[in-house]
């Protein structure tokens, strides 16, 4: 993992301005919020192909779909909160229903939004969209990951919903990193544990395992960047393999990520998952860094379920 930060939100606006370049087909809509979901860069230089619909994002979806319906590959973008909530209605029965190929691109998610506080920290967008059928679920963690994943997904016909975050996050990968949709990326062989993470808790993952390696244990971390569809054989390999597995998310713990791999474990491979997350309660308002103190879901709160003693498992 390198020194060097990038936020997702900042790598999707530069991938996507590339992406216009190397094809015709992509259209760009925002919700009066394109310096902040990083979309200007794309409007910059496809203005002819750039929509700012105000702030009007239920009309947004639905003129994606539209423009879905003409051949177009749109990318529509906003904050978490305002696209998996407020415009929910028209992702689910003008984009998913039909099976329309809407590319919904949603920054600003989570508790580390900070300072905008509880109202604008969406922690059930993950919820939301994994139940939704012909829905695919990604949340990337770093630059590399996500610009892979903003140019891949418009080789794919369907809805898909990117998760996108506000925090500069560590980059974890190298150039040329190989990637494939549904597909979970393993670091490391240990076998005390598993850390199953995505996006922004990716990084705390991997601290928490060079910290553990300090002491003798070897973990692995597996960094989940697409939640549905999910990678049922990875859930399995490591449930089999290791220990204790636990998942860290910055999304309540009900119905995102921790959720989707206890369905897996269920039905094909029964065993305990410690998940960390919100623990089913709004944010606040605060500085990043802080709130994921706050809220358990750092490196610290890994390392220590790592080393619990657990009678009962």
């Amino acid at each position: 993992m390198k020194e060097e930060k990038k936020a997702t939100r900042q790598s999707y606006g530069e991938a996507l301005a590339e992406l216009g370049e190397e094809n015709e087909k992509i259209v760009v809509l925002d919700a009066d919020l394109s310096s902040a979901t990083k979309t200007s860069i794309f409007a910059k230089k496809e203005p002819e192909r750039f929509l700012d619909m105000g702030i009007a994002e239920a009309d947004m979806l639905g003129t994606s779909a539209g423009l879905a319906t003409c051949g177009k590959i749109p990318y529509a973008s906003t904050f978490a909160v305002f696209s998996a909530g407020r415009a929910y209605d028209q992702i689910r029965t003008s984009i998913c229903y039909p099976k329309l190929n809407v590319k919904i691109c949603a920054t600003h998610s989570g508790i580390t939004v900070g300072e905008d506080g509880a109202t604008h920290q969406m922690l059930e967008d993950i919820s939301l969209m994994r139940t939704l059928p012909n829905m695919t679920v990604m949340c990337t963690s770093d630059d590399i990951q996500t610009k892979w994943a903003v140019k891949e997904i418009s080789k794919i016909n369907g809805p898909v919903y990117l998760r996108l975050a506000r925090l500069s996050t560590n980059i974890i990968y190298e150039e040329g990193e190989k990637f494939e949709i549904g597909k979970a990326v393993q670091i490391g062989e240990g076998t005390d544990a598993t850390v199953f993470a995505t996006g922004v808790t990716v990084q705390e993952a991997l601290k928490a395992k060079e910290e553990l390696e300090k002491n003798g244990i070897n973990i692995r971390v597996v960094d989940i960047h697409t939640i549905k569809p999910i990678d049922v054989d990875m859930i399995v390999k490591c449930a089999k393999e290791t220990k204790k597995l636990i998942s860290i998310e910055d999304h309540n713990i009900i119905g995102g990520l921790g959720s989707a791999i206890s369905e897996v474990l269920t039905q094909y491979e029964p065993k305990k998952l410690i998940r960390l997350g919100i623990n089913d309660t709004f944010g606040k308002s605060g500085n990043a860094e802080e709130l994921m103190k706050y809220y358990g879901i750092t490196s610290k709160n890994i390392v220590e379920n790592v080393c619990k003693d657990d009678k009962s498992e």
